[in-house]
């Protein structure tokens, strides 16, 4: 609690005596000099108060350098005298007497004029409480009090002045009038040149130093407040849409409001949704009367039976609905690549249901959907194979990392690559009222329907399969027991595959937003981010990293309380629908969009905090150096080394960022630039049931410790971009990398044989673009040089033209993502124009991995090379408009 004791006490000044002041006097030196004072100080006195015959001070008692001051009746007298002395000018001549009183008062007068102030003398009072204010404040300037005014009469003129009687008083109050405006004057001056209102709007009207700052909010990350939010996060499943979503919601509100953050609402949004019916779900195998010969389990056994809890069921998220029947044909991993395989060896796939396996060659299981239904597929099961995700590996959950028999990966199968956010609004916001375009042949939706199953229902449709077709090549098995892996072809056992469910074109989601308004440019925000929503539980995704962001709201607001701000704004977000489609976010970036490509400096994203004990990061160069920075200062307790150690140890790189968590629409839509980091490691019981509380604290992260980490890296990295005076971004590193992915993309166009072909095609542009960059880059960040030499050099002194100066530095750095859009009339990435940014964006076939230079390379696998040279020149265009707009042109 705040003591009730004032902060500053100052001791009451002790006022010596008349006496003591006297006696203490400097110009006593020593004992002897004091005794000889003594003797002196009577004699002086009866000087002082007596005067000779003349009026005049004694010579043997006037001290050396001491001049009476002249009075208003002397000033008057001796001008006077010399009035009459220049009126008789041509009068008979003076006697030596008349001629020595002139030559004295003219004396006298001279005296007057001439500056009595001995070499280093003191200033005066005034000006040494002014001196001494400008050092208290730092001014950039010493105050030195020299202002004298000297009258200078020509010599013919001096007898004709008669000047005026002035009142003693009238000049007293005329000079305390003078001083007064004068003191308001440069009070005045000193806050117009913003020396102090800079550094009050900087400090928020109290002083906190950075660096004490950085220290307190690791001090003060909690690893037990953490574990205490991953219990509630973790009570209920909280499906997107549903009521235990809107339950945690509600929690995320109010310790948003708890924590002192501004603005805290709930952000609705009408959104397509599908949910599953109970026994809606089917995978049968028939037999040739058409009887049904087995039938899967499907659902995951209840993990909580006393009490017990409600458990979402296994489904696709935007699956399609259907009831389809056909023989099932083994397709691998289900990438293009394994579909090419079996035409290539004749196998009919039209008409026929495909199984395939999670990961491998293709990671998106959307994209296994996809590119099944175009090659004639009418339903898809995609099955976890021990091979990839189970005892193979190691333990399996609840005691280990990896899948159990009967464990499932529950997921969408939107086209997230393709369309981001809600399927019926894309390119604008789904707020009430807003037009909607159809879910069939929706290009963001898949057409045929699709189920996934635990290996231990995929065993017997393998099993079914034995001996039918083509048994599968080497790399296509996997690890199931007691099943030979068979491709199968059309003659094979026929499979029902049922997807009966709910479908909801305007369900509600609840985005929920919080924030803290900076003193500097308050306009601009710093978005710090995480998904809410989960398939069941969802220990690890995302409960981690939402655990996570709640101590970094209770960190952040607790400095809030202090009376720290930030130099720029910080807005929290909870997103809801990321598990469907990456909707709540992306709703939310169509519905700001205009906002955030101005003032949205950068997105600071977690998805999964903890699933492991290695750091990794994606996102933008520009976040290289601010990062590196902040690993170096947290340590891991129990590898005993720094984060950043630990990187370099394993040789890590900020990866490129693709489609696959909340920044999606923030890097690639709003030009925001993004850093998506978290803890990675073994696979973990992914989007089942088993990623719950207990499995998280006794086997994920026992005592949580690696989430406090990840609370500290967090609160830093928003510390870094919210809260330094130039914004600490990387643009070398920028330039570096643009250089590295154009060689890239050379190297990969000469792999797909353009020369071979002779198509007009040349990466000059590009290269030439990169390269200009390359030297803008070197020059804006002189400036940073600059100014560190001026204000760090200079005390601290930053004045409000180099404020303006830096702001508008720190502006430019922070908007040369989004002058890499492309924002012309029907712009973005041909086929896709949700996806603007010409450097980034999720590759077409892969949605989770990055493309660079995405707009020449969907050309490039099209093979449509006319239009890949259009987009190199587009590209180039844009990168040299952005660079120019970066140094100022």
């Amino acid at each position: 609690m705040p003591s009730d004791e004032k902060p500053y006490k100052y001791e009451p000044l002790p006022i010596p005596t008349y006496e003591e002041a006297v006696g203490s006097s400097s110009r006593a030196s020593t004992a002897s000099n004091n005794e000889a004072n003594e003797a002196a100080v009577p004699a002086e006195r009866e000087g002082l108060l007596s005067a000779g015959d003349d009026g005049r001070i004694p010579e043997p008692t006037r001290r050396q350098g001491y001049r009476p001051p002249a009075s208003v009746e002397d000033y008057r007298e001796s001008m006077d005298q010399q009035h009459d002395t220049f009126l008789n000018q041509d009068a008979e001549p003076r006697d030596s007497d008349s001629d020595d009183e002139e030559a004295r008062v003219r004396r006298e007068m001279d005296e007057l004029d001439m500056e009595d102030e001995p070499r280093n003398s003191a200033q005066s009072a005034w000006g040494k409480r002014i001196s001494s204010l400008s050092q208290s404040l730092h001014l950039p300037f010493r105050w030195r009090w020299k202002w004298r005014i000297n009258l200078h009469v020509p010599e013919g003129m001096r007898e004709r002045i008669r000047w005026p009687t002035i009142d003693a008083n009238f000049c007293i109050i005329l000079g305390r009038m003078f001083a007064l405006l004068l003191v308001m004057g440069i009070v005045y001056l000193l806050f117009v040149s913003d020396i102090f209102t800079n550094a009050a709007q900087r400090m928020a009207g109290q002083m906190f130093d950075p660096e004490s700052v950085r220290v307190h909010v690791q001090r003060v990350a909690s690893a037990t407040r953490i574990e205490e939010h991953m219990k509630v996060i973790t009570k209920n499943d909280h499906l997107a849409g549903t009521e235990g979503d809107y339950v945690l919601a509600e929690y995320v509100e109010a310790a948003f409001a708890h924590a002192g953050l501004e603005e805290v609402r709930k952000d609705q949004f009408g959104v397509y949704l599908n949910f599953p019916k109970v026994g809606g779900r089917k995978v049968e195998i028939l037999g040739k009367d058409g009887a049904v010969t087995w039938s899967a389990k499907i659902d995951e056994d209840p993990i909580y039976t006393d009490p017990p809890k409600q458990q979402t069921p296994v489904f696709h998220g935007h699956s399609k609905s259907g009831d389809v029947k056909g023989p099932i044909i083994y397709a691998n991993y289900g990438s293009r690549e394994d579909y090419k395989r079996l035409y290539d060896s004749g196998i009919e796939t039209k008409g026929a249901i495909a199984l395939v396996r999670y990961y491998g060659s293709q990671g998106d299981r959307a994209l296994k959907v996809k590119a099944a239904e175009d090659v004639g597929f009418i339903g898809c099961i995609i099955y976890s194979d021990p091979g990839d995700d189970g005892f193979v590996k190691g333990e399996v959950a609840p005691k280990g990392r990896f899948m159990p028999e009967f464990g499932v990966q529950r997921g969408a199968v939107s086209l997230m690559s393709w369309v981001v956010g809600d399927a019926l609004t894309p390119g604008w916001a789904s707020v009430e009222g807003a037009a909607r375009i159809p879910k069939e042949n929706n290009p963001g939706l898949v057409n045929i329907p699709s189920v996934p199953l635990s290996w231990g229902d995929a065993k017997f449709l393998l099993q079914a399969l034995k001996g039918v077709g083509q048994a599968a090549p080497e790399e296509w098995k996997g690890g199931i027991p007691d099943a030979e892996y068979w491709i199968g072809d059309k003659s094979g056992p026929v499979v029902h595959l049922v997807n009966d469910q709910d479908e909801v074109e305007e369900q509600p989601i609840w985005n929920v937003m919080g924030k803290i308004t900076g003193v500097e440019q308050k306009e601009k925000a710093v978005i710090v981010g995480n998904h809410r929503d989960a398939w069941v539980y969802g220990a690890t995704d995302p409960g981690s990293g939402t655990a996570v962001m709640l101590e970094v709201v209770s960190i952040f607001g607790d400095l809030v309380s202090k009376g720290w701000r930030p130099l720029r704004s910080i807005e929290f977000a909870s997103w809801d629908g990321e598990e469907y489609n990456l909707i709540g976010s992306t709703e939310y970036v169509e519905g700001d969009m205009e906002r955030l490509r101005q003032d949205g400096f950068a997105y600071l994203n977690v998805d999964v905090a903890v699933g492991g004990t290695d750091f990794r990061a994606a996102g933008s160069p520009v976040f290289k150096k601010s990062l590196l920075r902040v690993l170096n200062r947290v340590t891991d307790p129990l590898k005993n080394a720094t984060l950043r150690e630990l990187w370099d140890k394993r040789e890590s790189m900020l990866m490129g960022l693709g489609a696959g968590s909340d920044y999606v629409a923030f890097q690639d839509m709003a030009g925001t630039s993004s850093l998506d980091f978290g803890f990675e490691g073994p696979k973990f019981p992914y989007h089942s049931a088993f990623d719950n509380f207990e499995w998280m604290s006794e086997i994920g992260d026992p005592g949580f410790t690696y989430h406090q980490m990840l609370a500290q890296v967090w609160a830093l990295l928003i510390l870094e971009y919210a809260d330094r005076l130039v914004m600490p971004f990387d643009i070398a590193a920028y330039s570096a990398s643009l250089i590295a992915w154009a060689q890239d993309l050379q190297n990969y166009v000469e792999n797909k044989g353009s020369n071979s072909e002779g198509n007009p095609w040349s990466i000059e542009p590009l290269r030439e673009a990169v390269l200009q960059f390359a030297v803008d880059a070197r020059q804006f960040e002189k400036w940073e040089d600059e100014w560190d030499a001026i204000v760090l050099g200079g005390g601290g002194f930053e004045s409000s033209i180099l404020s303006a100066h830096r702001q508008s530095h720190n502006t430019r750095m922070a908007n040369f993502e989004t002058h890499l859009l492309d924002l012309e009339e029907g712009g973005g990435i041909p086929n896709r124009t949700q996806f603007k940014h010409v450097v980034f964006g999720p590759q077409l076939y892969s949605g989770y991995e990055t493309s660079f230079f995405p707009f020449i390379r969907d050309a490039i696998e099209a093979r449509d090379w006319e239009l890949a040279q259009k987009q190199v020149v587009k590209t180039a265009d844009i990168i040299k408009r952005a660079s120019r707009k970066l140094v100022g042109n």
